[in-house]
């Protein structure tokens, strides 16, 4: 029996930078009778590497990653096997990001600070084939398929690229063009190029007019959230 149902447990990848996250949910989900960590990555490059060999049933990735982002890394599974369901947690609010993460071609969405059980139930779901967003989320992703949310929608924040809205929010953050490119794991360069884009996809003038607009956008995500 029990050998039974060690071979039926569902194999889940932990993805995330933080080896006490980490080590947290690897002993959340091993206590599960159904799941078992069937490896861990700290970075998007480890990852892709493993999923080869180790088989999983299901990523749990966050979504800052150093050099390549969580909804990057999503892409690149979806190349590589687009029947691997990718379930996001990370600490950013999912207003921000659970759409991104949906377009991407991951399976659902879920903040660190939701408790365990809910956690698992989101990784049930997900393994079941279904979609995993907050009720409020859901209720929000339905109106705009639907056509009601038209303003949100036409926002010029949604023109940006993944990399450049990581970006712009790190702008909105106050950090400098070094902090961006040290935490980004890029060149100052690059980051200098993805600022010039959002100028110029946002219709700002100048770098001063960026950064006030990324700070007022921070906030009021931060208000509304």
């Amino acid at each position: 029996m029990s050998k039974k149902s060690a071979t039926t447990k569902k194999r889940i990848l932990i993805v995330d930078d933080h080896p006490m996250m980490r080590q947290g949910l690897a002993q959340l989900i091993g206590a599960e009778p159904d799941m078992a960590i069937c490896g861990e990555a700290e970075n998007a490059e480890q990852a892709l590497d493993a999923i080869k060999p180790l088989k999983p049933d299901l990523v749990l990735a966050d979504i800052s990653l150093p050099g390549k982002n969580g909804l990057e890394l999503i892409k690149d599974f979806q190349a590589i096997q687009p029947d691997l369901p990718v379930l996001v947690i990370s600490m950013h609010d999912e207003s921000l990001y659970a759409e991104r993460v949906l377009r991407a071609g991951g399976r659902g969405y879920i903040m660190k600070q939701e408790g365990g059980k809910k956690l698992m139930d989101a990784i049930r779901q997900v393994l079941e084939g279904k979609i995993y967003v907050s009720q409020k989320m859901s209720a929000d992703i339905l109106e705009m398929f639907s056509g009601r949310r038209a303003g949100a929608e036409s926002s010029p924040v949604e023109k940006l690229t993944d990399r450049e809205f990581e970006v712009f929010q790190l702008i909105g953050q106050g950090k400098s063009t070094r902090d961006i490119a040290e935490q980004l794991h890029l060149s100052m360069k690059t980051v200098d190029v993805h600022r010039a884009n959002i100028k110029t996809k946002l219709k700002l003038k100048s770098a001063v007019e960026l950064v006030r607009f990324a700070v007022r956008w921070v906030e009021s995500q931060g208000a509304s959230a």
